[in-house]
């Protein structure tokens, strides 16, 4: 074994796994590989397969042409996948085929917008896609009189199309008997065809969030919210039929569905989960299953207190997924309404897929020793994590202690493999988002914190499951309800101590950080109070009126703070971090992205401009082109090593040399 830490260049090079899907068959499973293309400063998603007779993987699409969503085909022979497609810049998303890994892959669609997601037609024959066409008079008004907009009276709304597959084939085959330098496409592998898709309907008054089609292709299943609305405003949703002869919707009278709705395979009963009324984004999401030949709804009791996820819906049942402390899980529903777990106490899962005639299970999991690989009925098919096993990595522990008011709190204590317990460290805290997400005790894969590298240089890291974070339950969740930022901060700060009280942390040596909402959490502990050292705020809010006006998801501060601020201004001023600037004493680093729109950069330029003000040392990092998350591998190694000599020089004391990441390159 290599005798060192990972780099950061190494941590942001790190693999992903993501969307395993699984053949009806249940031999071979496809998946999508997110890999570094330093030369192009780029994360690139690629499709790889595993055959499980052959016990082999290979990739299916090109590095450099981004793939997702792969798909089998109800007769498993036969892959599909998104991928990118078209001349120059003007690229978008188009639906390809793959019979074999020896032929050309096959591109079925040439949508002028691209496809947002589709399905395969029960017969195989065809997709069913969605795709959000441009509105063509506010196209031609863009040239005549520039680009605007009129907020919320203008929308596009997404459109459901039909393509057959023969049609494009048989165009595919035809383009292949004319000389290269006649054809549209030049590329062997990838030929471009013509649009052929027939579009089916287009609605006005409602966006189309998710779809299903009926076994014997006649009806068109979907979920819907009104406009404005976007798929996170779930209360506002309705479900829908399409009648694929009449060409009629109709309403099902069931409102307030979440996305995940599966069909069971003979296609009578649909199973979902809904939103409730009462604290919408905080409480368990009730299953229910619509029998759609007699309309009656039957609720399904599940003994987890969690919100849960519908994985599959096979002639066996359902399976679902659900967070338990800090596990994920994945189990079946069985005839008697109990729960039969298929994963094991230890481990993680962040996907799983169930293939629909054999009924195995194939998910991405990880346990506190191992990092996330994909298994196939329990056997590991991947090895993407075989270089951990040539680094020293930090050891994870999880820890509980009580928060101010009596509540149980857990969190991720990352300690080095030389963990002295009579010695004190510096202590460090990274603050999950969400908030209903939580931290894991697994092998560490942020591409914004170098927690890594700080561990070899010396600190401990905690990161804390504070109230409202998920697998403690309902009643937890519903914890920071009009308490945001008083409660995070009695969760984090109590963590803090407890960590001093057991001898290990050093509490004049002490620093927080978060993205998103772990950055407000750590905004409003650095000014709160004047325990921290160092501060580091990613996307995050500062004050909630300036994010309620302008976000992209109004409903969530309401979900959260009960009110609007015209209706219950106080409840916006208590729980808002510039409402405690006058307190400020913590030097801060404020890292955002400038296409921000779920938390958008006003909230950065006020705390930076406070701070300032106040004459506390700050800086404002804006990452030109980024949005709420990282997006390209350049700024991910900026973010780590900026943090890393933030929080280096404020608690160690190290120089700030090379924080603007600059100075060397003038060699």
């Amino acid at each position: 074994m290599e005798n060192r830490y990972f780099t950061i260049e190494e941590m942001v090079s790190l693999p992903v796994l993501r969307t395993p899907v699984i053949n009806p068959a249940g031999n071979r499973v496809a998946y999508v590989k997110m890999n570094t293309d330093w030369d192009d400063n780029e994360f690139r998603s690629q499709v790889w397969v595993y055959d499980a007779e052959k016990d082999s993987s290979y990739p299916i699409t090109d590095f450099k042409t981004e793939s997702t969503m792969p798909s089998w085909s109800p007769d498993s022979q036969t892959l599909a996948y998104l991928s990118n497609a078209g001349i120059n810049g003007d690229k978008k998303k188009q639906i390809f085929v793959k019979r074999s890994p020896e032929e050309a892959a096959i591109q079925i669609t040439s949508a002028p917008d691209g496809v947002d997601s589709y399905r395969w037609s029960p017969d195989g024959k065809g997709f069913f896609y969605l795709s959000t066409p441009e509105d063509k008079a506010i196209k031609k008004r863009k040239e005549l009189y520039g680009d605007f907009e009129y907020v919320d009276k203008e929308y596009r709304t997404r459109c459901l199309y039909y393509v057959s597959i023969d049609k494009a084939i048989s165009k595919f085959e035809e383009t292949l008997k004319t000389p290269k330098d006649m054809r549209k496409g030049q590329d062997d592998k990838e030929v471009e065809t013509e649009d052929l898709a027939e579009k089916l309907f287009c609605p006005e008054d409602f966006l189309i969030v998710n779809f299903v089609i009926t076994p014997d292709s006649k009806r068109v299943l979907f979920i819907a919210v009104p406009p404005p609305s976007t798929a996170n405003n779930m209360e506002e949703s309705e479900l829908y039929v399409f009648d694929l002869e009449s060409k009629k919707i109709e309403k099902l009278g069931i409102s307030r569905l979440r996305p995940d709705f599966h069909l069971s395979p003979n296609g009578r009963k649909l199973a979902y989960t809904l939103t409730k009324e009462e604290y919408p984004w905080q409480s368990n999401n009730p299953l229910e299953i619509l029998d759609l030949e007699t309309g009656k709804r039957e609720k399904i009791h599940i003994d987890v207190d969690s919100i849960i996820e519908i994985v599959a819906y096979t002639k066996k049942g359902l399976y679902i997924s659900w967070k338990e402390g800090t596990r994920i899980k994945v189990g079946w529903l069985n005839p008697d309404g109990k729960i039969e777990t298929l994963t094991d106490d230890n481990s993680t899962v962040s996907w799983s897929a169930v293939s629909r005639d054999t009924d195995k299970l194939v998910c991405i999991k990880a346990t506190p020793i191992e990092p996330f690989d994909i298994y196939l009925e329990g056997k590991k098919i991947t090895d993407e994590g075989k270089i951990y096993k040539e680094r020293i990595i930090s050891r994870k522990q999880l820890i509980r202690w009580k928060s101010l008011d009596g509540v149980e709190i857990e969190g991720v204590l990352s300690t080095p493999p030389d963990f002295d317990p009579s010695k004190r460290y510096p202590l460090l805290l990274i603050v999950h988002g969400g908030p209903t997400w939580l931290s894991f005790d697994i092998p560490t894969f942020s591409k914004a914190y170098p927690l890594e590298q700080f561990v070899e240089k010396g600190f401990i890291v905690l990161e804390p499951n504070y109230r409202g974070s998920d697998g403690y339950g309902e009643e937890f969740r519903r914890l920071n309800y009009r308490n945001l930022g008083i409660g995070d901060y009695a969760d984090v700060i109590s963590g803090v101590d407890y960590l001093i009280e057991e001898g290990i942390a050093d509490p004049e040596r002490i620093g927080i950080m978060g993205w998103s909402q772990g950055g407000y959490i750590t905004a409003f502990c650095s000014l709160y109070s004047n325990r921290f050292k160092a501060a580091s705020v990613g996307a995050g809010i500062s004050d909630w009126i300036t994010y309620y006006c302008a976000t992209d998801i109004h409903n969530f501060t309401v979900y959260f703070l009960g009110e609007t601020p015209w209706k219950d201004e106080e409840i916006y001023k208590k729980t808002s971090p510039m409402t405690y600037i006058k307190n400020a004493s913590t030097p801060t680093l404020i890292q955002h992205g400038d296409n921000d729109q779920r938390v958008p950069t006003p909230n950065a330029y006020k705390l930076y401009q406070g701070l300032k003000d106040m004459g506390v040392p700050v800086e404002l990092v804006i990452f030109k082109g980024m949005g709420h998350g990282i997006h390209k591998l350049g700024i991910a190694r900026a973010i780590m090593k900026q943090n890393l000599i933030w929080f280096s020089h404020y608690l160690l004391g190290e120089p700030m040399e090379g924080f603007y990441l600059k100075d060397h390159l003038n060699d």
